[in-house]
């Protein structure tokens, strides 16, 4: 994995974000796979996933947040890998930088993936990859499904799977709005 799309984008003398290094072996990953959820304000209001694998963060832009209701199914854009160190960032991104705006640390945790003997990185390049959540908002099984609009691997669902943590009509991102590092909303963020 690299992180050149990461670093093309950024002028890390003028951005808080961090810069980070890959871990090509990819050591990091194979311990413990975190998974973090940042709640970004920039041009809109969306929610970053971003999971860990093979030493980076690999990453989707989810418009409407994650749902708790297996009903809705949510459009997650696929967007470059992330430094592993960039799961821990809450701050203000300069205007007029890549994704410049507020960002804070909604959820995090740890995730397993979980198929009929694929690995993680073999699930995603079929375009269906199923993973559970330990997380301190999301728990449970979740599916990220590749979709044919917009090109290969850029458009894919979040979808929650039917189980004893699914919630149907509850709106976790409005009824749990803050950090789970600085209890703050992503507006104070200065």
């Amino acid at each position: 994995m690299t992180l050149d799309k990461y670093h093309e984008k950024r002028d890390f003398t003028r951005t808080p974000e961090p810069a980070g290094a890959a871990d090509p072996s990819g050591t990091a990953a194979a311990a413990a796979r975190r998974f973090i959820i940042q709640k970004h304000h920039a041009r809109t209001l969306h929610y970053d996933l971003r999971l860990e694998d093979d030493g980076v963060l690999k990453s989707w832009a989810v418009p409407k947040g994650p749902s708790l209701d297996p009903a809705e199914k949510h459009l997650a854009v696929a967007v470059e890998d992330h430094p592993l160190e960039y799961g821990d960032f809450e701050g203000s991104i300069p205007e007029g930088e890549y994704g410049g705006g507020k960002v804070i640390v909604w959820d995090r945790g740890t995730f397993e993936p979980f198929g009929e003997g694929e690995t993680f990185a073999e699930m995603l390049e079929r375009g269906a990859a199923k993973i559970r959540l330990h997380g301190e908002k999301l728990q449970g099984g979740f599916a990220l499904i590749r979709t044919r609009w917009g090109g290969k691997d850029k458009n894919w669902l979040l979808i929650k799977e039917k189980d004893q943590h699914a919630r149907p009509g509850y709106d976790v991102t409005k009824e749990e709005p803050l950090s789970v590092l600085s209890g703050r909303d992503v507006d104070e963020v200065e």
